[in-house]
């Protein structure tokens, strides 16, 4: 019996990495999904790629889409600065209903595939505030999907995977390794320098680096 087929949305980072190890260790012929969104820096596509080889997915797509048209986020704005220090409420790195749309693209190739499953690595525990992490809209997304699409309607069912949802960063480190993530090829920085290297100072690489300490692992990240 071959195996049921899963769509990994891959940003190239240490969560969605893990994610990716995570659903091959559960039996999946794993594809993988990236995208060119209009984010100030291609970094993490290199690294979703590397990843993707590293994991050995079947098939890796890098949809090209333009959230930069919008603006509204550090991430794809160069107008607006990439905070180096705690902050509180939602912070200006999160990108408007990005999440919301990477899922819906993931959706569409989910059903065309015949996959039922879609894994994302959103984490409500150690995050940045974003509202599109928390285990709600991976309910409600869920729900969406067998509103709206013919295989939902027949009753073959969609199931939106987050299996990092209610981890630590320290957590979540401790299982890649486990599961054979090279956190060495990862990018997870919101400003990275042009060979991939980490600011070590944004809210993403201070995440990064606090949960390798707390897992007692060597921190492979290249800060610049």
């Amino acid at each position: 019996m071959s195996a049921p087929r899963a769509i990994v949305l891959l940003s190239g980072g240490l969560d969605s990495a893990t994610t990716l190890a995570l659903a091959k260790a559960d039996g999946f012929a794993c594809y993988a999904m990236s995208f060119r969104y209009g984010q100030r820096h291609a970094i993490e596509l290199d690294a979703a790629a590397r990843v993707a080889r590293a994991l050995g997915v079947v098939e890796h797509r890098i949809v090209t889409i333009d959230l930069a048209a919008f603006g509204g986020s550090a991430l794809t704005d160069p107008s607006i600065a990439v905070p180096e220090a705690s902050t509180t409420g939602i912070p200006v790195t999160y990108v408007p209903a990005r999440n919301t749309i990477f899922l819906s693209f993931a959706l569409g190739w989910a059903e065309v595939l015949g996959a039922r499953d879609i894994f994302v690595g959103v984490n409500a525990v150690d995050y940045s505030g974003y509202p599109d992490c928390r285990p709600e809209f991976v309910a409600a997304f869920e729900t969406l999907a067998n509103l709206a699409t013919k295989a939902g309607v027949e009753g073959d069912r969609f199931r939106i995977r987050a299996p990092l949802i209610d981890l630590t960063k320290a957590d979540i480190i401790r299982r890649g390794v486990n599961a054979g993530v090279d956190y060495a090829q990862t990018v997870s920085c919101y400003q990275p320098d042009d060979r991939g290297g980490a600011c070590g100072v944004c809210d993403s690489c201070r995440l990064r680096r606090a949960g390798f300490i707390d897992a007692g692992i060597a921190d492979p990240t290249r800060y610049r």
